[in-house]
Parts: C-alpha cells; structure tokens; sequence
C-alpha cells in the first residue's frame, strides 16, 4: 500500500501544471486509500472535485467528468511511455470507471513453471481420433491440389486486396494543415473572404453544436465563421506531423442577449492558455467577433495536439479552430487591407481583407495614388471615428506599419481643404502613436504616407488596441501590417 501511495504522489507531481487532473486523480486516490472506491461515481466526482451543483447536476448535459477522466487517461498512458515507463507500480483508470488501478510490474526473468508430464490418451477414444485425422488430412490434401493448379492472377488480386486493407494501418492520419475547422458545422466546406477553405467540424469530443441567433458583424469580415458553435465541456484530439504550429481560436458571445459574466477555460496539451475567460468581455461587446492567438504550438508526444474546452461560470463555446505552419518564436505577419477582397503586392506578400475592426465606414477610391509601388492598395478606405484589436501572442513585443492616403483634401483632389483639414490622433493600448496628425500636411493630396511604431506591447487580451481618434474631420487608414519583433 506505501508503494502505492508513493506512486500516486510521483504521477500527482507529474501533472502539476493542470490543476483540473490534479485535483481528480487526488480525489481518486484518497477514495481508494480509504476503501471508498464504492463511491466514485460520476455525480460525486462533479460536485465535489469540479464544483458543480448538487441540486442542478445533470450527467446527460455537462460532460466534465467524462472530458477530465478520459483526459487523466491519456496522460497517465503518456507518463508511463516516458518518465514512468520504468516505475514498479503503473496507475491506470480503465474506461467506464473511476476507480484506479495499482499494476505492479513484472522485474527479472520469468519463472518457468515445470511442465507436467503428459497424460495418458483414453485406449477407447483412439479410434476416433484416427478417424478425425484420416479426414483431416483428406481436406488438406484437396486444398493443396487446388492451390498448386489455380490460376496465378487469384494470388496477384489477394495479395493487392490485402495490402490495400493493411495500408491505413501503416499510413499517417495525419490532419492536413493548414487546418481551418468550423466547429458545430456539419455542412458542405465553406470559403471565406481571403479565399481559404473551412472544413465542417471533425476531431472532436463530446459538446453540442448550436447555431447562433444574432450575426456578428463587428472586427470581422468573415460572419460566416460565427455562424455555428460548439459548447458545453468538450475537446479536440487533432493528429499533427511533428513540428511548430500557429493556433487561433475564434469566439463570440454564445448568448448575446444575457448580461452576466459566461466564463470558461481553455487548455492545450494540459496546459491553461485561457483561465477566466469571457468572450464578452475579451471581444469588447456581445456581437463582436473575438479572436486568440498563439504560436510555438506543437502536439504531444503521440503525435496529437490535444484541445480542452471546460466550462466554469458558463458553458464553453467555440466558433472556430484554425492551425497554420509555424515559425519558431515568432507569430506571423498580419497585413490588412480596407477592402472587401485581398491584395497580393508587388512583392508576393498576400494582405488580407478589411478584419478587426470596430465602427467606422469604408469608402471605395479611385484616383491613383503616387509615391507607392503598390498603388491599388490605396483602393479604398476606413475613415471615422473607429478601432481594430488586433490579435497577437501576449508574449512577444511588435512593428506596427500604418499606411496612410489624403484622398479628398487638397487642390490635387477635391480642390477644398488642404493643411489642417483633417487632423486625429493614433492611440495603441492607451499610448498616443499619432497627435494632431495630418496627411496633407507631411504628403499632400493623393500621395503614399507610411508611419512605423516599434516595440508595441500587446494588452494583457492578446490584443494590439489601435483606435483612431477624429481632431478635425474623419480619421483614415488604408492598410495595416503588424510584425513580430521576435528573433
């Protein structure tokens, strides 16, 4: 029994970092030390390990007991294939149950029993046995004489059926990346604005697939992405060829219309990447989109990225799962442009359509802009009095680029204004950027003007916060490229 308990203690240790299977398998354990393994049951495991309610309980809608111990298993099997493996006593949870299980491994060479010496064949029964194998042998003799004469080509067609069952066994599942998921859908593959493909929802766990009643309109220019849903407590199992991931999840408010505080948490690979957290709150209002972000994201040891999805103050939700091929340390390129449709520019580099944004109005132009090698850049743009969040990794500091065109001030546009005529200010994250800036005054009219921020830090929500403030007349921006300044 001590070395049981030592176990326990080694693999509770093991799994510090996630306090959800921590507490389980520490529940577990005591019950089973205090001989009260009788009482794991499903409902006490929720309402006393995961904080659910006694009185409104329900196994058939939360599925957080089954989510947590089905993931407690996983990890135990990763544990005993690496750090344990050679431990005297594995711990297991055999599926259905809550009840642990001490195995205490095999050590030395096996015992080899003495044989015992053959007993004596029953005189009456030899002649049947004769018969038996008289008959035996006829059957054999038959199959043989029909293999040696019967065409080659039936071995050719067996061989190639065979290998062709055997081939999924051998072959990689691995999913294709990039992967774009919209969880809750089942329908046919959708394209959004950028042209990407998004599969109906695949790999994952339990959870219920909802629609949402509202459109969502703001800080996206993809609806379609906010459409469907998945919620309650559920998970992704995604198999990934070994190597560095970029991982975005996509939110919206699940119920637009309650006004109290929906929190959940989100892990991957055991690991809490989002504690506490509320859409609402995160997204800057009910109908916005939300997105997170975050690199160096690679699979566990079994060649799967493992997602968790766990409710606290309210069920989890999720909208959309999107995984792109990494670089090491550092998050990709965002480049925007204020037009419904991308823009690849004179140097292959792809911007994205008009994203993360919050009010405003965009304006289509038509008058050539100077100064710049990709002039249809400057093909439309946002002016008022609006924002973006940005997502970006909380970890890392980043080049913010902003371009900037005066299209209806000045003699070579409209022929009205000119210097002072549109002046604002550009904030991020609460810092002034830009203050009574104005276009004309540095380009003129219907001329490229570029401005670079560096070492910009991200808010504690993942967000570069850029809000664009009228002084006089409209504020204006006509694309938008964010680097990280990881090394």
């Amino acid at each position: 029994m001590e070395d049981e308990r030592r176990e326990l203690e080694a693999v509770s240790a093991a799994l510090g970092n996630s306090s959800r299977l921590l507490r389980l398998i520490t529940y577990i354990g005591e019950k089973y030390f205090q001989g009260d393994s009788d009482n794991l049951h499903e409902y006490d495991i929720a309402t006393e390990v995961f904080g659910r309610s006694k009185d409104t309980f329900n196994a058939g809608e939360d599925a957080i007991v089954r989510v947590e111990a089905h993931r407690l298993r996983k990890r135990l099997m990763e544990y005993y294939a690496g750090e344990g493996k050679d431990h005297p006593i594995h711990i297991s949870i055999p599926p259905g149950a809550y009840v642990p299980v001490f195995t205490r491994q095999s050590s030395g060479p096996a015992k080899v029993e003495r044989e015992s010496p053959p007993a004596r064949p029953d005189k009456r029964r030899w002649p049947y046995l004769v018969a038996i194998a008289a008959f035996a042998l006829t059957i054999l003799t038959g199959y043989l004489l029909f293999r040696a004469y019967a065409p080659k080509k039936d071995n050719v067609y067996l061989a190639g059926s065979n290998a062709q069952q055997a081939a999924p066994l051998n072959a990689a599942p691995y999913a294709q990346v990039p992967l774009r998921i919209l969880a809750g859908y089942s329908g046919k593959p959708q394209i959004d604005s950028a042209g990407n493909f998004w599969q109906p929802d695949q790999f994952f766990h339990y959870g219920g697939a909802a629609d949402r009643p509202d459109k969502v309109g703001a800080q996206t220019s993809d609806p379609m992405l906010f459409k469907h849903r998945r919620n309650g407590d559920f998970f992704y199992d995604i198999p990934l060829r070994p190597g560095v991931y970029e991982l975005h999840f996509y939110f919206a408010a699940a119920d637009p219309q309650s006004i109290e505080l929906s929190t959940f948490t989100v892990d991957v690979n055991g690991d809490k990447v989002l504690s506490d957290f509320d859409v609402r709150s995160d997204a800057l209002g009910a109908n916005n989109a939300d997105e997170r972000v975050f690199r160096d994201v690679s699979p566990a040891s079994n060649g799967i990225l493992h997602l968790g999805f766990t409710s606290e103050l309210s069920p989890a939700t999720l909208n959309a799962i999107e995984i792109l091929p990494g670089t090491p340390h550092r998050q990709l390129p965002i480049r925007l442009v204020t037009q419904p449709r991308a823009f690849t520019d004179h140097s292959g580099q792809f911007w994205h359509p008009d994203d993360y944004f919050l009010d405003g109005y965009i304006s289509k132009n038509s008058p050539q802009i100077k100064g710049t090698s990709d002039p249809d850049m400057f093909a439309a743009e946002r002016y008022g009095h609006f924002a973006y969040a940005i997502p970006v990794d909380t970890r890392d500091r980043y080049t913010l680029i902003l371009h900037f065109a005066e299209f209806y001030f000045g003699p070579g546009a409209s022929g009205f204004g000119g210097e002072g005529t549109r002046v604002f200010r550009v904030l991020c994250n609460g810092n002034t950027l830009l203050d009574n800036f104005d276009i004309y005054k540095e380009a003129g009219s219907l001329h490229a003007l570029t401005k670079t921020f560096y070492q910009l830090k991200p808010s504690a929500q993942g967000k570069l916060n850029i809000t664009f403030e009228p002084i006089a007349n409209h504020a204006t921006i006509s694309a938008i490229e964010v680097l990280d300044e990881s090394q």
